[in-house]
């Protein structure tokens, strides 16, 4: 009976091993290529929200490939920098209208259209009102 039962084990364990590995002519697990980064951040746009919430890294044997999250991140501080640059260059430039609305007097919230306001004062036909002695 012991003989029976060694023998029973050896065969279903070589049966399984055969059906794993694919010891017949067309394996059973086929070579699947490594799952690589592709790129889904748009290079034809900036780098927006849902970009970075839709950005998936690949999975290797202990967590995610380091060369693919360098270069994610390096495209995202890239982004950064760009942006950054343009909102210092935006800034000098509101800076600079600004300085020039200041020394010529322009209203600088004025909308189109809008009349000049009345000087404070010339609202009774141009004359002036009285002060008041206060003593």
């Amino acid at each position: 009976m012991f003989w029976f039962l060694l023998l029973t084990m050896v065969v279903v364990v070589t049966a399984v091993t055969l059906a794993v590995v694919g010891g017949g002519g067309s394996p059973v697990l086929q070579d699947v290529e490594p799952e690589r980064f592709t790129d889904p951040l748009p290079t034809t746009r900036p780098v927006g929200r849902a970009d970075i919430e839709g950005l998936r890294l690949p999975m290797a044997a202990r967590g995610y490939r380091m060369a693919d999250v360098d270069e994610a991140l390096s495209r995202l501080g890239a982004e950064l920098a760009e942006r950054d640059a343009r909102i210092a260059e935006l800034e000098s430039a509101l800076a600079g209208v600004q300085a020039a609305a200041v020394s010529t007097g322009t209203d600088l919230f004025k909308r189109p259209g809008d009349r000049p306001a009345e000087p404070r004062g010339r609202e009774n036909g141009g004359a002036e009102p009285a002060e008041r002695d206060e003593r």
